[in-house]
């Protein structure tokens, strides 16, 4: 029992104690001494020994090849092939699975020269594991090397019937290349393609690079012939289904080294029609660099124009409502394709509707129906099927949300191009009825103008008056109709219609128009009536401003006298007024006029009442009422207004206290100064 259990003192690793043994060798054995065989009977004694070690191994665990095969090489070391020979085939019946055991056996054999053990050996192997292509490979090349080219041939004619990888098939061509035998490499590579069976072809090697194999070894002997009927064969082997790039590449530039360029331009065209676009980007850049070779101009443009399409395509194909792609490869399509080719592009486009009723998402979209339009109109020259691409688009729209005047109009406009009158006529009607908007009275207004049609002109004018009575440029419109067909009465009589209207868009236009019509009329005392009756209405410096110039213009022996009425009585109109600047700008007017036709006296007069222009400031504050600061300001303060007077006087008096302070303050700088002011 130990009854100190604390820890000792100096303490041992585990490390250490490996360390140390290391240092001491104790797990070592010494080697063992050098023994000299001098008579048979020492060997034979050391024979035995050895193969004791050997079958002892063996029989602990037989399935550790590694011991058979040492056992067998120290066998052959001895020369004692016989043993040898019986160890291996034990050890194939333990194994015979086992790769590495029949190669050391057949290498035995070569070695020793034993070639038709040997050739039982690989027979055994490749009947055995006939999936193993290395043995398939050493025993051609033992057959190959002994010069037996007949028993090489025979091995890989049996090796061939097991239809192996692809390397084997070129090793068996290669070798029939290495003795001149070039149809039999050729009947070589037909079976390596294809082979018959029940009298179908079954596909053997599909890939297409073993046609192009089969291909230029042709063409480097020379069989050029050969070659282009193999290629051919290639094309209708894989036909549209299994098209590959590769494939025509090849095909193309075979025909280039044979100087044929108008074969390789037809391949070329032939696999970009049939093959997808994303799959030929390889045949794009040959194609190209051909053109640029052996090409004219317009086959380079070819070229490229195609590449467009095919970024174009795949833009619409990843976006089909991307409509700025549409119209881009539109522009492409139309610059140099035929008619069918164009109009299945716009199908294509215009089938891909906005799926939002809302006119913001339908206003791209549209110009492909306009554009589409002018394309049948102008480069196809079909008028029937313009006519059916507007009306198409006419009942697309869902009028009863939104529509599209542009489209009525252009539709319109066609007709009158077909001289169809009726017809457009009918359409500009039906947009009226379904969906009443501005521009579509205006065109239509427009177009009867230019027929001269004046009566239908009134009635669209009445329609649209009785659609939107605020626009006040349609009452003008109207007006200024009238007047050019000398209607004075009916033109009076729309604007007095139109000022009496509650709600209008722009009444000072029309107020303005108005009385410009009642003074080409030379009916002055009506403009004065009307400038009243504004004046009722409204206040503002402005109408006063022109009614005193209309005075001074229209006035004859009294234009001065009625002018400065006028003014006077703006601007006692104008003291209630909050707006301050807008009085100024009475007043200046107003001098202006003095200083143009006034005497001194009245230019004195109004001088007196041009206001002063003070500086002042105010508190501001902020959206949530905290303090934001002072900000100044001028404000007008207007000599005949009464109330202002006092504080006019208690600015006079502030200013004088101000002053004072000042000289105060000097005085109080530098008091010797005054001593000596006071002396002096």
């Amino acid at each position: 029992q130990v009854k100190n259990k604390a820890p000792a003192e100096v303490q041992i690793t585990a490390e250490q104690l490996l360390r140390e043994a290391k240092e001491r060798e104790l797990e070592l054995l010494p080697p063992p001494p050098q023994q000299k065989i001098t008579d048979v009977e020492e060997l034979n004694d050391y024979k035995l020994r050895k193969r004791k070690t050997f079958e002892d191994n063996i029989r602990k665990n037989r399935t550790v090849i590694s011991n058979w095969i040492k056992y067998a090489q120290w066998e052959e070391s001895l020369k004692e092939i016989q043993r040898a020979r019986s160890i291996y085939e034990r050890a194939l019946d333990v194994d015979y699975r086992n790769v590495t055991l029949w190669l050391k056996y057949a290498e035995m054999e070569m070695k020793n020269r034993q070639v038709n053990h040997a050739r039982n050996i690989w027979d055994r192997a490749i009947t055995t594991l006939p999936r193993v292509n290395q043995f398939w490979y050493k025993y051609t090349y033992m057959e190959e090397m002994l010069g037996n080219v007949a028993g090489s041939r025979q091995v890989f004619e049996r090796w061939m019937e097991w239809q192996p990888e692809e390397q084997a098939w070129h090793s068996y061509i290669n070798f029939e290349l290495r003795y001149k035998e070039v149809d039999r490499a050729r009947s070589i590579y037909e079976r390596y393609i294809l082979s018959r069976a029940l009298a179908v072809l079954v596909l053997v090697h599909p890939e297409v690079k073993n046609w192009i194999k089969y291909a230029r070894f042709e063409e480097k002997h020379s069989y050029f012939a050969h070659a282009r009927k193999v290629y051919e064969r290639a094309v209708e082997f894989f036909g549209e289904e299994h098209m590959d790039e590769h494939l025509y590449v090849a095909f193309a530039k075979f025909e280039e080294n044979q100087k044929e360029f108008e074969r390789v331009r037809v391949i070329y065209k032939y696999a970009l029609d049939r093959i997808p676009k994303q799959d030929a980007q390889n045949l794009f850049k040959n194609y190209t660099i051909f053109e640029k070779k052996f090409g004219d101009r317009r086959g380079i443009e070819d070229i490229i124009v195609s590449k467009r399409r095919f970024q174009y395509e795949e833009e619409v194909k990843a976006n089909p409502h991307n409509y700025d792609a549409w119209f881009d490869y539109l522009r492409l399509v139309e610059s140099d394709t035929d008619a069918e080719t164009v109009r299945e592009v716009y199908e294509r486009a215009i089938a891909n509707v906005p799926p939002i009723q809302e006119k913001r998402h339908w206003k791209r979209y549209i110009y492909l129906w306009i554009n589409y339009a002018l394309y049948e109109e102008l480069e196809a020259k079909a008028s029937k099927r313009t006519r059916q691409v507007y009306q198409a688009c006419l009942e697309l729209l869902p009028h009863k949300k939104f529509t599209f005047a542009k489209m009525w109009l252009l539709y319109a406009q066609f007709e009158i191009r077909q001289k169809n009158l009726p017809l457009a006529r009918r359409a500009l009607g039906t947009s009226i009825g379904k969906c009443p908007k501005n521009k579509l009275f205006k065109g239509y207004i427009e177009l009867e103008l230019q027929l001269r049609e004046f009566d239908r002109c009134r009635k669209l004018y009445e329609k649209f008056l009785e659609f939107a009575p605020e626009n006040c440029t349609s009452w003008i419109k109207f007006a200024e109709l009238e007047t050019i067909l000398g209607d004075i009465d009916r033109a009076r009589a729309i604007y007095e219609l139109a000022i009496g209207q509650p709600r209008l868009d722009m009444p000072e236009v029309l107020w303005k128009s108005y009385i410009d019509f009642e003074i080409e009329q030379e009916e002055y005392e009506k403009t004065r009536n009307l400038y009243r009756r504004l004046l009722q209405r409204t206040q503002h410096v402005k109408v006063w401003i022109s009614l005193a110039q209309f005075e001074l213009s229209a006035g004859q022996g009294e234009r001065l006298q009625r002018c400065r009425q006028v003014y006077e009585e703006a601007n006692k109109a104008m003291r209630s007024c909050e707006e301050k600047e807008e009085r100024v700008m009475l007043l200046e007017s107003w001098r202006g006029f003095e200083e143009e036709f006034g005497t001194d006296a009245t230019r004195e007069r109004i001088d007196k009442l041009m206001p002063e222009k003070i500086k002042k400031r105010r508190k501001l504050q902020a959206e949530d009422g905290s303090d934001a600061g002072w900000e100044e300001y001028y404000d007008y303060i207007f000599p005949e207004d009464t109330a202002n007077q006092p504080n006019l006087k208690l600015l006079a008096m502030a200013k004088l206290w101000k002053k004072q302070q000042q000289e105060s303050e000097a005085a109080a700088m530098d008091p010797d100064k005054d001593i000596d002011e006071s002396q002096t």
